[in-house]
């Protein structure tokens, strides 16, 4: 049994899901405005069960049971180091992030080099300048 609670946007809503004899059910209760911790303590202690008894209207969705098939460890242990090493991009957002980072991080590199060489430039220039004034005499 598990209980998991939500705001819907209006109220708090209690969501409960229940196995039993291979079926699946589904109940929601409606907890109010903000419920305390002690107002779904005491609904989990004292009124769940009847509130479960009571809307037992439905028999259920038949849930199927898969046998799993016993895997080898090595094999389930290179399926993983697999997966970890392919990247794992979970939405287009992330991606296009990353992109527009990796852009960022060439034009840097582009500008950075830009830059160097003009200081290299630039100094070559200072040099040469003193070695021709010293050459005249200056």
């Amino acid at each position: 049994m598990k209980l998991t609670i939500f705001y819907d946007g209006q109220f708090y809503i209690g969501l409960i899901e229940h196995i039993s004899k291979n079926k699946y059910k589904a109940y929601k209760y409606t907890f109010g405005n903000e419920p305390k911790d002690q107002d779904v303590l005491d609904f989990v202690n004292n009124n769940l069960l009847d509130f479960i008894k009571n809307n037992d209207k439905h028999d259920g969705i038949p849930i199927q049971q898969v046998k799993m098939k016993k895997i080898n460890p090595k094999r389930l242990q290179r399926k993983v180091a697999k997966e970890l090493r392919n990247p794992s991009i979970t939405s287009k957002a992330e991606e296009a992030i990353k992109a527009e980072l990796a852009f960022r991080k060439k034009e840097k590199s582009v500008t950075c080099k830009r830059l160097k060489e003009e200081r290299k430039e630039y100094i070559r220039n200072i040099k040469v300048q003193k070695s021709k004034n010293k050459h005249k005499g200056k």
